[in-house]
């Protein structure tokens, strides 16, 4: 994409290009503690959030969560892990309420969804797609779904649609938050460190490198399901 997007962030004026956007150091340098968060929520709770670079956020986020968390709450611990920890609790607690409205808004608006034409934001096969998953998993689709880029978004508005018990619903909802916020963040802050320390590797200087590789990792499930898989029951 050519043409530059003009904003102002931080009080400062900034040049956005496409490539910005879909890099998750991106919205943490420049966004801070509260974008991220608020990222978090969209991408589990709001149609528009599929797009959105979810596990490598975590990922990168757990390398910044120091300046995350003393620029973004405006403490200092002095303590990585302490840090760390304060971070996992924000977005355990910012992926579970985005799961809980995404359950709320296929509780009530579920059926009209399946007519609703397709936009920008909104793709019906990737209802369906998520129905598909759910259906063959059952409950514990919900945790799952967590690793799973678009089926992380879907799935729990397809709860809501097919009245999933709220009391599994929300069980399960906690539980793959719990996994999915724990692991990338710890992941990302541990694996900088060992790395860092061990090797004097910055991993801060190649993280394009590393978010492909997220990226190749948690999506070449979902392209297996939606291309080898169907040309091997064809």
């Amino acid at each position: 994409m050519n043409e530059r997007l003009i904003v102002y962030l931080h009080m400062e004026l900034l040049e956005i290009t496409f490539r910005d956007l879909i890099n998750p150091e991106f919205y943490i340098v420049n966004g801070g503690l509260w974008l991220f968060l608020f990222i978090v929520f969209a991408e589990t709770g709001l149609f528009a959030g599929f797009f959105l670079p979810g596990d490598s956020l975590l990922f990168v986020a757990g390398i910044y969560s120091n300046e995350l968390i003393t620029k973004g709450v405006g403490i200092n611990l002095n303590n990585d892990f302490l840090h760390l920890t304060v971070l996992t609790i924000l977005v355990i607690i910012a992926g579970i309420l985005g799961n809980s409205v995404g359950y709320w808004f296929g509780e009530k608006g579920g059926p009209a969804l399946y007519k609703r034409k397709d936009s920008f934001f909104f793709k019906k096969r990737y209802l369906e797609q998520a129905h598909e998953f759910y259906e063959k998993n059952g409950a514990s689709t919900i945790v799952i779904a967590r690793f799973l880029p678009i089926i992380r978004t879907f799935a729990p508005i397809v709860a809501g649609i097919v009245k999933m018990d709220k009391k599994k619903f929300v069980y399960y909802n906690i539980a793959g938050c719990v996994a999915w916020a724990t692991a990338m963040l710890f992941a990302g802050h541990y694996l900088y460190t060992i790395i860092l320390e061990k090797f004097n590797f910055d991993l801060k200087q190649h993280l394009e490198v590393i978010v492909l590789g997220i990226v190749f990792v948690t999506t070449a499930p979902v392209i297996y399901k939606l291309f080898i898989s169907k040309k091997k029951g064809a």
